[in-house]
């Protein structure tokens, strides 16, 4: 099987993903654990090594790209219907696991359908993994792998407080799963948009300034983190919910703000001429007219 075509690096991914869930859960389970968001921290941090181990084997870092989406499936599921302490009725609990679930399918989905298979590695990634051996892999497993399982699962802590404390109004619950709603209904047409662009050979290393595209220049990425604001806000619904806790959202909006949309723009000015001038008049993430 030459495992570089396409299809047949899906069917690799798919396979190392239920051997790594698999055998995450039999470890997990050995082990005692008296607080449970530290069992699902320590089931994320074994599978994130597992997924690691399987980069290395197939010299590719984008092994972990669908893992941001794929991980938070079982957790939420766990929160959901496994939980020790199930305090939340069915019809907020299932409405939660469609929002999560509808981002992740379509994350994931989406990820499927610009993979080009394990021959192709996301450009950051071989951008970052510059230098000797030891500073290569210590990038490697912390800067492509560890560091994002950390931002997702603290992102993923205010559903945590949603599902194991006294929830005092149901309507934030509501408010939240509109807003993660609708974040991913506009990452939907902003991929799409994206997509039918680049189907056009002429737009080759062109400007992607149309649609949503004229008026911000990462609106993926507005929906991204609008989608994690959205369990934060469900998280409000409980009661005394601690103010640290909007850490969740804000360390995903740094994330994005400084690291991802900057590597973005630093590649498109290598690439496409006049992206200085889209840049000037074009905001970074908010959806706004141009400045000029």
């Amino acid at each position: 099987m030459n495992i570089y075509k396409k299809e047949n690096s899906l069917f690799v991914v798919l396979i190392t993903y239920i051997l790594t869930i698999i055998l995450t859960i039999c470890i997990t389970s050995t082990i005692g654990f008296n607080n449970e968001w530290m069992m699902i921290l320590f089931a994320h941090s074994v599978a994130t090594i597992g997924i690691y181990i399987s980069s290395l084997i197939f010299n590719n870092s984008s092994m972990y790209d669908p893992f941001w989406s794929v991980a938070p499936i079982p957790i939420v599921i766990y929160l959901a219907y496994f939980s020790n302490n199930l305090v939340l009725n069915d019809l907020y609990t299932s409405l939660i696991v469609f929002v999560v679930l509808f981002w992740a399918v379509r994350l994931t989905h989406n990820w499927t359908m610009v993979w080009g298979g394990l021959k192709e590695e996301d450009f950051r990634y071989v951008d970052l993994k510059q230098g000797n051996l030891l500073k290569k892999e210590i990038v490697n497993f912390f800067g492509i792998h560890y560091i994002p399982t950390l931002q997702v699962n603290v992102s993923l802590l205010p559903l945590y407080f949603v599902f194991n404390e006294n929830v005092i109004n149901y309507n934030w619950i509501l408010i939240g799963a509109i807003i993660s709603i609708c974040a991913v209904i506009l990452q939907i047409v902003a991929d799409k948009q994206m997509r039918d662009f680049k189907k056009i050979i002429l737009n080759k290393n062109k400007i992607m300034n149309l649609g949503l595209w004229k008026y911000s220049r990462h609106p993926n990425y507005l929906g991204e983190v609008m989608f994690w604001i959205g369990l934060y806000v469900m998280a409000l619904s409980v009661n005394d919910v601690p103010s640290w806790l909007v850490l969740s959202p804000l360390s995903m909006l740094v994330l994005f703000i400084f690291i991802s949309c900057p590597m973005m723009d630093e590649r498109s000015l290598k690439k496409r001429p006049g992206y200085k001038d889209y840049m000037d008049k074009t905001s970074q993430l908010l959806i706004l007219p141009n400045s000029r």
